[in-house]
Parts: C-alpha cells; structure tokens; sequence
C-alpha cells in the first residue's frame, strides 16, 4: 500500500506515480463496472424503473469511457518523455475523482481531435519504429510510448460516447398522446463545485399543442433551463419549482438527482469520518481498497393546483411533497433522501463490525471477489 501513497499536502494532488496512476485508473475501471450492476439490483428492489437503469447505465458507461480516456492520456505520467510531462489532479479531500478541469480541458482536446490525429503516425507505425529502437540502440523508447499513449488518447476522444462536464438533456417518451403526454427528461453534469458526477431525471406532463421533443421552440428552451439550474448547491425543491414557473404547458411529477461519489481509498484520499477508519483498518489488498458513496434524491409532485393567468385563464402549479420525517423536507428540498454506498466484503466486514452511528440506515452494496453485487 505504501506504493500507492500519494502527496497529502494539497487538496488537489497530482498523481505523478507511474504504478499509483495505473492503478488509480484500474480501480475506477472496476468501480464504474460494478455500479452497472448496482442498478440492476435496486432494479431488482423496485428503486429504479427499467428506463431509469438504461439511462443511468449510459452515463456511467460514458463515466468508464472517461476514465480510459484519461488514462490514456497519462499513461506516462512520472516518467521522463523529453519534456515535462504532466500527472492527472484529483480531489483527494472532497470526492476522490478527477478535478473538473481534467474534463473541460478534455472537451478541449476532442473539438481538436481530428487535427491531432492526421498528423500524428499510425499505432502500428509508431509500435515499429519502438521495435526497431529497442533492437538497434537497446533504449527504452520512451518518446515514441508517449506519442502513442498520446495518439490512443485522441482516439479515444474521438469515438465519443464519453461523459463530458456537461451532458446536454435528452427526452424519452414514456406515455400519452394527444393532449397529455409523459416524458422522461435526462440530463447529466460534473459538478465543479465537489467534482463529482451527477445525474438528473425529471417525468415531465406535457399538455402543450406541439410535443415537446418536436416543439423547436419549446425544446431548446427547456434545455437551456435546465443545464443552467444544474447545481449541485440548488435543491430539488428550487429546480422543479422554478421549472414549473417558467414553463406553463410542462409540469414536473418527479425529480430525481442520483450524486455518484465521493470515492474513498486509503491509499489515494484523505477524507474523514467513519469511511477513512475502515479502510485503514481493513488494509484490504490492491484493487479492494475503495469505497464508493451513492446518494439518491427524490422529490415527487403531491397534488396540483390552479392559478390565474392573463384576464381569463388558468396555469396548473404543481405542490410538491416534502420529507416528513424529522422535519428536514424543508432543508433537504426533497421528498425522500437514500444514502448508499458501495465496497468490497473486506472493508464491509469492518464496517458491520465496527457499526459506527449514522450507517444504520444506509443501503450497502456489497461486491464479492467473483464481483457479484449483494445488498444489505
């Protein structure tokens, strides 16, 4: 583990290690795999609907094409390239993913991908050229692996697919015809503020004269709204509402806010709390020292009411349903908050033995050697 130990002295480290950033990037391969599976078990438990899996499994799919991405680009990191080559920033403190500027410095380089890769060598030309120097000059061909983690990495980008800092809506007709249609309205953002991944569902009524998906003045409103009100800091009680306010003919039944993070590791973050106490005490082997926090919001629409509009008619406003338990539903902005985490069975063997307060109501997902997801 001492190995994988990177500089605690900032909150954003970078992670110049060579074996520490492939091992970072192998661990998140493995995470983002097994948070498919999580979605089918609370599938399974009736807390995700079958479209909300196959919505949520595209972004986390995205999330994984990311993480190859990068790690394509700092395949090299910590070692001499001919120039100074640069190590990936994480968040060690608040979220364990990369910094938000990893992603828009990303986008930046996919606008420009085309260009990078028509005047770079091929993959195999530039394998050829590695096989030759090796034989001929018996070096390690150490410019020639950057160009080429350099050229995988704009292909990379160049494939798409990816989840990008901010994931524009998209609209899935869900019921409904003529004069009342149902939608699911998805949209997806990396939260500068905590660096985290975060993705947002909304059931939306539409009772409108075009449909919305078709309305091509309607539509791109409604995205522009929405990517805006895509903070983390707002609650869900404010979006909706502001939603339901601006838009008439649109009323929101259900909100939906699904934060994917923070990740705890002992060998690469410094959180506090009861998390960073197990993980230290589990001294879990490579590859299970990780523990991924869930957090679920959902705020649902309770009755509707009418207000006047103009001289003579009449909007419907939606009256959302607040968490009625210890009076939080007014702090929380939510009808229902569900915190989950996700771990390997060592560090949970320590969590379950060590019971610390406050994870009594929080869903465990388990995953087993052979990676089979259980829920506790």
């Amino acid at each position: 583990m001492a190995a994988e130990q990177i500089d605690l002295k900032k909150d954003h480290a970078g992670l110049s290690d060579l074996f520490a950033s492939r091992r970072y990037f192998k661990k998140f391969e493995r995470i983002t795999g097994y948070l498919t599976r999580v979605a089918a078990v609370m599938q399974g438990a009736g807390d995700l609907s079958r479209d909300e899996v196959e919505i949520l499994t595209t972004y986390v799919q995205g999330l994984s094409y990311t993480f190859r991405a990068l790690s394509m680009k700092y395949l090299l990191s910590g070692r001499d390239a001919g120039h100074a080559t640069s190590a990936m920033a994480m968040d060690r403190v608040e979220s364990g993913f990369p910094v938000f500027n990893e992603l828009l410095v990303m986008a930046n380089d996919a606008q420009q991908a085309d260009r990078h890769l028509s005047n770079m060598p091929g993959a195999g030309a530039l394998k050829k050229q590695m096989v030759e120097q090796i034989i001929s000059e018996r070096e390690i061909p150490t410019r020639l692996q950057f160009a080429l983690s350099q050229r995988l990495y704009y292909e990379e980008l160049q494939r798409g697919f990816l989840f990008w800092a901010q994931n524009d809506p998209q609209i899935l007709w869900l019921q409904g015809l003529d004069d009342r249609r149902r939608y699911l309205v998805h949209w997806a953002v990396y939260d500068s503020q905590v660096n985290l991944p975060t993705v947002y569902l909304m059931e939306v009524e539409d009772d409108g004269r075009t449909p919305l998906a078709r309305d091509q003045r309607r539509w791109p409103e409604v995205q522009a709204h929405l990517m805006g009100q895509a903070l983390g800091g707002l609650k869900l009680l404010t979006i909706a509402r502001g939603f339901d306010e601006a838009f008439d003919h649109l009323h929101p039944k259900r909100l939906r806010r699904l934060h994917l993070g923070p990740m705890y590791s002992h060998a690469y973050t410094r959180q506090s709390g009861p998390l960073h106490d197990v993980l230290a005490e589990a001294r879990a082997p490579e590859g299970q020292d990780w523990a991924l926090a869930w957090t679920d919001e959902v705020l649902e629409s309770e009755r509707v009411t009418e207000e006047r509009s103009g001289w003579f008619g009449s909007v419907e406003r939606e009256v959302f349903a607040l968490d009625p338990f210890s009076g939080r539903g007014v702090d929380t902005g939510a009808s229902r908050t569900e915190r989950s985490i996700i771990l390997p069975e060592r560090p949970y063997q320590v969590l379950a033995e060590r019971n610390p307060p406050g994870f009594a109501s929080v869903t465990k997902y388990v995953v087993s050697p052979g990676g089979r997801v259980l829920r506790y």
